[in-house]
């Protein structure tokens, strides 16, 4: 549930006020029921409707001091423009301009003219006009609102950086100035060397119970005693433990580990801790998932962390790997990193791992071995993102598609051991290889395009919509 601050603004002169009180409270009343209607949005609406610049002050600070998630500055009525930039002063961002339908009174002039000022004192907003009866409008408003629990919810978090930059990708790494300034997120640094340190103090039995669990719930592992063995195997359940440890211990919201070429090399390939931490279960149950960047992907972690609190679902991390001209395919694909509850999009975790088979990693790129979690996605409707920068400044790339299904031969057309999705976009492949601006893309399922151009827009960085 989003909490929204509703502060409503009057004419500043007192019998004006009174003589319009009427008709502004009913349409209030008529905007915080539909409000309550979509079962999404906790209204916390002001004392008074505001009049006075004493009252748009203290109005704003107290709705700000109650925790909402933003605010909507509502007028009916014709207002004095001032009181609204006030309450935007003193309020809780991000800030959505409203004016209810009233051809009876200059409501609309009112919030332009308000908005006029925000503009001239630098406050971002959004703006709305429409009948609140009208469903577009309150989808428009919804979107606001999910906006605005994603933009707070990064507020104050901390994403954890196991390890330090990998294979001289500069795609992954961060300022982390620029991620307060931006974002609100802190950056704290683990030496991935804890993975092992940690893993080593892992009781057997739980690890025995992890690997028994593993064989039971999934389609098979494919043994070859050398990149995947039982010992190796056992040190990814460990290495998975140790993070979750770090994790809890660190109070990480969101992590990046950088795994290669050191923990591959010489150690164990992590692709099963990314997997299971991005899942909503694990081998001891039902779970929050925990977003993880593979190749210590610290763009690509804040991405998904935004996609995560924007749907509450888990979220892809792979490669743009391949376009097939052939079949207007595009090839989605990782190492082994991919979240598993995409083998069936279920939150039975049987649904999913039963689509899933352990294989060794590839023996030329990964020397210390361990298991690829593969999978083909399943069908259905997704939405792509990826974080980026051009010059120091933060964009966002965003497309629409669907996940398409192939018979399992289609996986040997590239990395057969590893997971993959096969998607149809509605972009040329000309477009979008050419416009993107890193290799790693993240996905959630359902149509979110909307609500990450807003999200974006109250981060004030640039969306790219591919496709429009």
């Amino acid at each position: 549930m989003t909490r929204l601050g509703v502060l409503t603004f009057s004419d500043g002169r007192p019998w004006v006020h009174e003589q319009m009180l009427n008709m502004n409270q009913d349409l209030l009343d008529r905007l915080v029921s539909a409000l309550k209607e979509t079962g999404e949005i906790e209204p916390l609406v002001g004392t008074e409707i505001i009049y006075t610049p004493e009252q748009a002050k203290r109005e704003a600070e107290r709705l700000a001091s109650m925790g909402v998630d933003g605010t909507i500055l509502n007028f009916s009525i014709w207002c004095f423009p001032y009181l609204g930039a006030i309450s935007a002063r003193y309020g809780k961002p991000p800030f959505l301009l409203l004016s209810n339908l009233n051809p009876k009174a200059p409501g609309l002039i009112a919030m332009l003219a308000t908005g006029g000022c925000l503009d001239q004192l630098g406050i971002p907003h959004s703006r709305l006009w429409g009948d609140v009866r009208d469903q577009r409008v309150i989808e428009r408003i919804k979107r606001f609102a999910r906006a605005c629990k994603v933009v707070n919810g990064l507020r104050g978090q901390t994403c954890g950086l196991l390890g330090g930059r990998a294979m001289g990708m500069y795609i992954g790494t961060a300022d982390t100035s620029q991620w307060q300034r931006v974002f609100g997120v802190d950056l704290e640094h683990v030496d991935q060397s804890e993975i092992i340190r940690l893993a080593e103090g892992i009781p057997e039995e739980r690890v025995t119970k992890g690997m028994e669990w593993l064989g039971a719930a999934i389609k098979g592992i494919n043994w070859d005693e050398k990149g995947l063995s039982p010992e190796r195997l056992g040190r990814q359940i460990r290495s998975y433990y140790a993070t979750k440890q770090i994790v809890n211990e660190h109070k990480l919201d969101f992590i990046a580990i950088k795994c290669q070429p050191e923990l591959s090399d010489h150690y164990v390939t992590q692709c099963l801790t990314q997997a299971f931490l991005n899942d909503p279960y694990d081998m001891e149950g039902d779970k929050e998932p925990v977003v993880c960047a593979c190749e210590a992907d610290l763009d690509g972690a804040l991405t998904m962390q935004i996609l995560k609190l924007l749907t509450g679902d888990p979220v892809l991390f792979y490669d743009l790997r391949h376009y097939d001209p052939l079949e207007d395919v595009y090839v989605f694909s990782n190492c082994g990193a991919m979240s598993t509850y995409f083998a069936g999009c279920s939150r039975d975790p049987s649904e999913n791992l039963k689509k899933v088979t352990l294989y060794p990693q590839t023996p030329f790129y990964y020397a210390a071995g361990g298991a690829a979690v593969q999978f083909m996605a399943a069908p259905g409707e997704v939405t792509f993102a990826r974080l980026a920068r051009k010059n120091g400044k933060y964009w966002m790339a965003i497309f629409h598609g669907h996940f398409v299904e192939y018979p399992e031969s289609k996986l040997r057309e590239t990395s057969p051991e590893w997971p993959q999705a096969f998607a149809k976009i509605d972009v040329r492949a000309e477009d979008l290889i050419a416009g993107l601006g890193s290799n790693h893309v993240h996905t959630v399922l359902g149509n979110h395009v909307d609500c990450l151009i807003e999200v974006c827009s109250m981060l004030g960085i640039e969306a790219k919509v591919f496709g429009i």
